[in-house]
């Protein structure tokens, strides 16, 4: 098994969702969170001083797979967000150990 995770452009959320909903992929955890990359932020103005905002809205997806489905996941996952442009986002992979579904009890493939 494999977690994978994405951090991708905010305004993605809805069509990565729906993407991988549509893909029957199910279980994902999804949180809004903040953080720089390549595109190092902006400049804003507050009160005549000048502020650098280097952290930047991103929405990230976790979602665990079994192995054989890496692949296709990730293709969704770039095919849905990417734009072209810096800022798109970034895939990782990891091996995952063990899964357990609390209500069953149910361990690996079978709680996934």
């Amino acid at each position: 098994m494999k977690k994978i995770t994405a951090i991708v452009r905010a305004e993605k959320l809805e069509v990565l969702k729906d993407t991988l909903f549509a893909a029957d992929v199910r279980g994902m955890t999804i949180n809004q969170v903040q953080g720089c990359g390549a595109q190092h932020g902006w400049k804003e103005y507050v009160r005549g001083n000048e502020l650098l905002v280097n952290t930047i809205p991103k929405v990230q997806f976790t979602l665990i797979c079994a192995d054989e489905h890496v692949d296709d996941i990730v293709e969704i996952i770039c095919n849905a967000a990417r734009t072209g442009a810096v800022g798109d986002g970034k895939i990782w992979v990891e091996p995952v150990e063990e899964v357990i579904r609390i209500r069953t009890g149910e361990h690996g493939p079978a709680a996934v």
